[in-house]
């Protein structure tokens, strides 16, 4: 078979646009499908042709397979890639596909059919002689029947949806009752999202890892695995951090897990990238979880660590080529690392935010940093669709220099208009337990169990950021002593001493020019007691910095050197008279006053914050999908109140204290805005 000269991608975002520059590499012109909510989007306007298929709803536009095919047929594209999520995994579209005379790229549909199905496809990997956890292989049809199965087995278990993936669909039962509560919750989460209700249960890995290895295997049976990624740092079974290799394999326990993966892929004739996912035990036992059969978000990591593109391969072996190499020539060359960078709010337990991108200034893709994106400055993050703005992805010699890269490229990634899970990424890389490789799928859970605040974080120099806001403040004022029309005689005057002041603490700092940079003094006030950490005395010491840097106000990203070996960039932003910074993880907002302003300040009114405890309001912009309470009913603290969907998740609002239902001002079917009022109580 000849290279494709036209492909169609049936998908949107960032891997739409990942797919396309691939294979405009190849010359293989692209077409584009899109969604009414998606005319402006980055993926439309990087292809040679477009195709709207439908309204904002997924299942009007992009789960369209009819919609689809019509516009493979309509532009004469040949194939048809799917990228992931939506239709990659589905079945029924690569047979429709085959029927129509259009190919897949991707398995061949009873590939998926055999692999898509969680218990046919644990069936089958005990056939292929793959290591399977012990558990009930069959759809449980009643949750009495689930818990008396989960008692069998010995909790803790994992209720798992059949047709699940993503996060949906699973549930951690450590009794009975959450035995009970999640076969129910599972049931209807892969209902809701997947139309098959079937639901299994097996043992949960005490301390789990979650490793999985990438596979390609051709049409001519060749089938070769492509190392493994470490996949276990995940919040609520969304993966959050993915590197290549893992840290915790050693070489025989890679190559017994490659080598299963790659027989269960030729026990179902596997033709094209696939992933074989696995849980690892403490002791490195592990077990098959199961197989993905399409291109994965962490793929970029595999694809720096080999020097593979896997787009490259699917689309050359759907065309009918032979791989090109054996499992003796691919390399495993650095470690690479990736973020997955998410519209979500982490300073308020990770609650959707959408909007615009008033501004977005990723790293440059350079030196061992790419972003994969679908997204640009001013364009919209829509409800409709998941939080994915882009993919930060490092690659380095050795660990230490991964994480390295990354540090400094989050510091760097600039994302206003929204909020987005920046912050905490950065945090997740200073952290000690992180940086020394001991990870398992709870340490989200484990080192952050009240939720993600500033706080958590330690700055591994208190006095730092207060010299940068010295600095920042200084060149604000240089700035006004340049303005025309001052009163002869009176002109601005600029001193040297300043304090600045963060919630309760405060730093007196001096701030003298040298020429091409400035010498910045730092004192804390003695009667300090916390800055973002715990501080001991001897943090308290005082701090003499060179600082250089060619930073104007304005602008967001501020790149210093500090006593001229020490380069990093730091992110400021002017609010009012409030100066906010942020770097590695740390949120400093503050005000830079003189001596006698700040003694002024201290004698300012605090302002109260208003009493919302009679109101339920929306945390975020969403659909409300259901009201589980009626005016005149009383609540409890940590009832379930009402529940709003918005980027493919549900969230549910709790009741905060105890109270009675007044008035219900929103009905399920509406769109929410943040802070729109939902129940009043009395």
């Amino acid at each position: 078979m000849a290279m494709f000269k036209k492909i169609l991608i049936a998908n949107r975002g960032e891997i739409a646009c990942r797919v396309m520059l691939t294979a405009k590499r190849l010359g293989i012109q692209t077409v584009a499908v899109y969604s009414e909510a998606d005319q402006e989007a980055r993926h439309v306007r990087m292809a040679d042709e477009a195709v709207c298929i439908g309204p904002a709803p997924s299942r009007d536009s992009y789960l369209r397979m009819d919609r689809i095919i019509q516009a493979c047929k309509d532009t004469g594209a040949q194939a048809v890639h799917p990228g992931y999520g939506f239709l990659s995994e589905n079945e029924e579209f690569a047979r429709k596909l085959e029927e129509e005379g259009i190919i897949f790229i991707g398995p061949k549909h009873a590939s998926i059919a055999a692999m898509g199905d969680k218990i046919a496809s644990k069936k089958l990997a005990i056939a292929a002689k793959v290591n399977t956890i012990p558990g009930h292989n069959a759809a449980i049809e009643k949750a009495e029947e689930a818990v008396k199965i989960a008692q069998g087995i010995g909790y803790p278990v994992m209720i798992k949806a059949s047709a699940g993936g993503g996060g949906k669909g699973l549930r951690v039962a450590h009794n009975d009752q959450e035995a009970l509560e999640g076969f129910t919750a599972c049931r209807n989460e892969a209902r809701n999202s997947f139309g098959d209700d079937r639901v299994f249960i097996e043992k949960f890995v005490e301390e789990p890892r979650h490793i999985e290895i990438q596979v390609l295997g051709d049409a001519h049976g060749n089938t070769v695995y492509l190392w493994e990624r470490e996949c276990s740092i995940q919040r609520r079974h969304q993966k959050v951090i993915e590197e290549a290799p893992s840290p915790f394999l050693d070489d025989a326990t890679r190559q017994a897990m490659g080598e299963q993966a790659v027989a269960l892929a030729k026990a179902v004739n596997y033709q094209s990238a696939g992933t074989v996912e696995f849980v690892v035990g403490k002791d490195k036992s592990f077990y098959f979880l199961e197989m993905n059969t399409r291109l994965q978000v962490e793929h970029p990591v595999t694809e720096f660590i080999t020097g593979l593109d896997l787009v490259e391969q699917m689309i050359r072996i759907a065309a009918g080529e032979k791989l090109s190499f054996t499992q003796k020539q691919i390399e495993r060359k650095g470690w690479a690392m990736e973020c997955r960078i998410n519209a979500d709010d982490p300073y308020r337990n990770f609650l959707p935010s959408m909007g615009r991108l008033v501004h977005y200034q990723p790293p440059a893709n350079a030196n061992g940093v790419r972003v994969d994106t679908g997204v640009y400055e001013g364009g919209e993050i829509s409800m409709h669709y998941d939080s994915m703005i882009a993919k930060l992805i490092v690659h380095g010699q050795d660990r230490a220099e991964a994480i390295h890269k990354m540090r400094t490229a989050l510091n760097e990634f600039v994302i206003r208009g929204i909020h987005s899970n920046i912050p905490f990424q950065a945090a997740l890389f200073q952290h000690p337990r992180f940086i020394s490789g001991n990870l398992n799928t709870g340490f989200i859970g484990e080192e952050y169990p009240k939720g993600f605040s500033a706080e958590m974080v330690k700055p591994s120099d208190p006095n730092r950021l207060p010299a940068l806001a010295t600095l920042v403040h200084r060149r604000y004022l240089e700035r006004a002593k340049l303005l025309e029309g001052q009163l002869l005689g009176h002109e601005m005057k600029i001193t040297q001493d300043f304090v600045v002041m963060i919630d309760q603490d405060s730093f007196a700092t001096r701030i003298e020019s040298l020429g091409s940079g400035y010498a910045v003094t730092v004192k804390p006030n003695e009667s300090k007691t916390e800055f973002k950490s715990n501080t001991t005395k001897k943090n308290l010491s005082v701090s003499e910095y060179r600082i250089d840097s060619d930073w104007t106000p304005g602008s967001i990203r501020m790149d210093v050197t500090l006593n001229q070996t020490l380069a990093l960039t730091a992110q400021v932003e002017r609010i009012g008279l409030n100066y906010v910074l942020m770097l590695d993880g740390v949120r400093l907002e503050c005000l830079v006053l003189s001596p006698l302003g700040a003694e002024l300040q201290k004698r300012m009114p605090e302002k109260i914050p208003p009493d919302n405890s009679q109101f339920l309001l929306s945390p975020m912009p969403g659909l409300l999908t259901q009201l589980a309470v009626k005016v005149g009913e009383k609540v409890m603290a940590g009832q379930k109140l009402a529940v709003i969907e918005a980027m493919k998740m549900e969230n549910t609002l709790l009741a905060a204290q105890d109270g009675e239902v007044a008035e219900i001002c929103a009905e399920p079917g509406a769109s929410l805005a943040v802070d729109q009022l939902i129940i009043k109580f009395v």
